[in-house]
Parts: C-alpha cells; structure tokens; sequence
C-alpha cells in the first residue's frame, strides 16, 4: 500500500500519488482516488485547491454529480458554508424529477435525474464531479442544471482530461482541476508514473 507522507511544502496537486491504479480491467474506472479522499490533509488542500479560481465568485449552491462527485462535492459545500445538491443516476429519487440522457465513460447510454424543487431561475451553481473523460456525463448535469434556469458558475474536478468533452468544457465554463501541467499529459495517457510504487 502507498503510505506518502504528507510533504513540508504541500504544492498543488501533491496528495495525487494516493491514487491507485485500477486492477480489475478495463471494465471499471482507470484509477481509484479513495486513499486521497481518506487522507484527512489531503481531502481539504484538493478542496481548497478547487476552490481557489472561485473565490470571487459568488455561489448559492454546491451539486455533486453521482456518486463520486458527492464526496467533493459536500466537502466543497461545508467549506463554503452552502447547502448540497445531489445530481443523481436515475431511479434513485423519490419525488418528481428532471431527467437527462448522457453516454458515460465506458460509452454506456445512462439518465441522470435532479429534483425539481431547488433550482430556480438567477441561483449560481457550482457543479462537482470527480473526473472529466469523456465530458458526457457533466454535460448533462450542465443542461438539468440550466434546464431549470439557474446558472452554472463553474465546473470543479480532480482532472479534466484533454478529450473533445475535456476541452469543451474548459471553452465554455469556468473550471478549476487539481493537476500541475506537468502532469496533464500522464492525465491523458491515464497512467501516473506514481503507480509504480504500488504493489497488486
């Protein structure tokens, strides 16, 4: 197991090699960043780093995309003070909803759905997620979001890889990633040179 020692001089991005490489197949998500969200200092200098293109905007509301991005996501929200919106995979709400068809990732056709009875028209929203592959999946959360006529002030991930989604969403939004340039390409190629260190 990777036990990095949380350096003197934490730079952005530092708590990235807590991350581990997938070893089940191309079937699920290429890395697993659970180590980094269950490292207490690491957890809060990712949100801080988050959140730092973002301190002059003003924001009424945090919503995090299913699952993942409702680990950041309510970390973000309790740092600002501000309440927490679940964007949820279909099937999950209880109450009327809105819905929005994505293609995922792995190239799955999937809904996500998003209660109808927070957002109003002027709210500013700030979305999470996890990871940004393909862009799918933000996309619709970007477009339930805007359905019900509140405004999306950014877009906060842990990585946004440059894919035709990627970029995207870089163009049209402001956004806020965890990654040093110099990383960006070991990003894309979706292999850490810190994967290395961990033993299967």
């Amino acid at each position: 197991m990777n036990t990095l020692a949380i350096p003197m001089e934490r730079e952005k991005g530092w708590y990235l090699s807590l991350m581990a490489p997938n070893t089940k197949g191309p079937t699920y998500a290429w890395l697993d960043p659970s180590r980094l969200y269950c490292n207490s200092q690491a957890l809060s200098d990712c949100v801080k780093d988050l959140l730092c293109p973002f301190q002059n905007e003003a924001i009424d509301l945090v919503a995090g995309v299913d699952a993942m991005g409702f680990i950041l996501g309510s970390a973000i929200a309790t740092t600002l003070g501000k309440g927490f919106l679940a964007i949820r995979k279909v099937g999950h709400l209880c109450i009327q909803t809105e819905s929005q068809p994505y293609t995922d990732y792995s190239g799955n056709e999937k809904m996500m759905e998003i209660c109808q009875d927070v957002l109003r028209p002027g709210l500013r929203v700030l979305i999470v997620d996890q990871w940004i592959e393909t862009g799918g999946t933000i996309k619709a959360a970007i477009k339930l979001v805007e359905r019900q006529g509140a405004v999306v002030v950014g877009v906060a991930t842990v990585a946004i890889e440059n894919s035709e989604g990627g970029k995207w969403i870089k163009e049209k939004y402001k956004y806020s990633h965890c990654i040093p340039e110099e990383l960006q390409s070991q990003i894309d190629k979706q292999y850490l040179d810190s994967f290395k260190s961990f033993n299967n």
